[in-house]
C-alpha cells in the first residue's frame, strides 16, 4: 500500500473521530451547532439522535484504523469502511446538502483511488 493511501485512510479516520466527538459532546454547544447550523433549539431537540449518529461515526474511525493496523493484509477492510464513508457522503448530500459530499465522499473517493492504483503497481 501507499504511503499517499495511508496518509489519506488515516486523515479519514481522524475527521471521523472529530465528527463523532462534534456529534456526541458538542452538537448541542456552540463548535457542534456552527459546524451543523442548528439553533439551540434544534440541537436540543435532536441532540439524542446526534450522539447516535457519533456512534456509526467512531465505528468507521475504528473499522479504518484496524485496516491500516492490518497493514497490506487489511487492504479489503481499507476498502470496505472507504466505501462506508463514500455511500454516507453520497446520501448526506443528498439529503442535506452539499457540504457531505466535500467532507466525506470525495476524500473517501480519494482513499478508493489511492488504494486502486497501489494494487497496480
Amino acid at each position: 500500500m501507499s504511503m499517499a493511501a495511508k496518509v489519506v485512510i488515516a486523515a479519514i479516520g481522524v475527521l471521523h473521530v472529530y465528527i463523532l466527538v462534534l456529534e456526541m459532546f458538542l452538537w448541542d454547544r456552540p463548535a457542534g451547532m456552527k459546524a451543523f447550523g442548528q439553533s439551540h433549539i434544534q440541537a436540543a431537540a435532536t441532540k439524542v439522535m446526534a450522539a447516535n449518529q457519533g456512534l456509526y461515526n467512531g465505528f468507521l474511525a475504528v473499522g479504518l484504523f484496524w485496516g491500516l493496523l492490518l497493514g497490506d493484509d487489511g487492504r479489503h477492510v481499507q476498502v470496505f469502511f472507504l466505501a462506508c464513508v463514500l455511500v454516507a457522503g453520497l446520501f448526506g448530500a443528498i439529503t442535506v446538502g452539499r457540504k457531505p459530499l466535500l467532507i466525506q465522499a470525495l476524500p473517501a473517493t480519494v482513499g478508493l483511488t489511492l488504494l486502486w492504483l497501489a494494487k497496480m503497481q
